[in-house]
């Protein structure tokens, strides 16, 4: 018997990295899985090996900075299952050309779209099912770009620090409704969106940075905790890399 037998998960953001990580994670415990992310194809993949392997999946192409598209993954899911008991949103890039003196308007309205707007379209989307059953559990993925100063540039720290209002602003509005919101801000993780740098890491940082499995275990660990117990933010670092304040370039 898995710790969430008979819950049901959405994730957001699912086609690679933490998403994906979190979607075989979440389904190894006993829920029910729904993946959502922009690329169709590499989603349907992931269904198909969870499948492979016993588990419920079901795939649900999505561009999270499109509201209308998120509306439609809530209602294919709760349709599906009946439900959404959690939801996570790792939905999140950055751009090359980050820097305040290098920043295009267009990719300033990228990130933010993706990284805050898509939250905001996630939570919001999801508060009526949740209201609806008397609780749930919302974690949306910042970063400790999100805290503290760094070079990931304005755009990527903007929208992260915006993703821990987002959080804080709807826990205050919706925990009488039985609704946890928590926010996971993680230090660097060893995801494809390194890749994006003009620089990226070094096979020697990566080995020392998170990795996907561990922010996968710790949406798992937030989901195992009973509805009385709230943990506002979650902070995970990688030891040897970066401590609290000190982030990484």
């Amino acid at each position: 018997m898995g710790t969430l037998d008979g819950q049901v998960v959405l994730i957001f953001g699912a086609s690679s990295g933490i998403g994906r990580a979190a979607a075989t994670k979440f389904a190894e415990a006993g829920a029910a899985v729904a993946v959502a992310a922009r690329r169709g194809s590499t989603l349907a993949e992931l269904a198909a090996e969870l499948a492979v392997n016993g588990y419920t999946a079901l795939a649900l192409p999505t561009d999270v900075s499109f509201r209308d598209q998120v509306d439609r993954a809530i209602a294919a899911t709760v349709e599906r299952f009946g439900r959404i008991d959690v939801l996570v949103n790792a939905a999140g890039l950055n751009a090359q050309h980050r820097r305040m003196s290098d920043l295009s308007q267009g990719d300033w309205e990228r990130v933010v779209g993706i990284n805050l707007t898509g939250a905001f379209n996630t939570t919001q989307a999801v508060l009526p099912s949740m209201r609806a059953r008397g609780g749930g559990l919302i974690i949306q993925f910042s970063s400790v770009s999100g805290r503290w100063g760094d070079m990931s540039g304005p755009a990527y720290q903007a929208s992260k620090h915006g993703v821990v209002g987002l959080c804080q602003a709807t826990m205050m509005e919706e925990r009488q409704n039985g609704i946890r919101v928590t926010a996971i801000l993680p230090g660097l993780v060893d995801t494809p969106i390194l890749l994006n740098r003009l620089v990226p890491p070094t096979r020697e940082t990566l080995d020392k940075a998170l990795q996907p499995d561990d922010l996968a275990a710790a949406c798992v660990f937030l989901a195992s905790l009973p509805g009385r117990a709230y943990i506002p933010e979650l902070i995970m670092m990688p030891p040897q890399l970066q401590v609290v304040g000190q982030a990484m370039a």
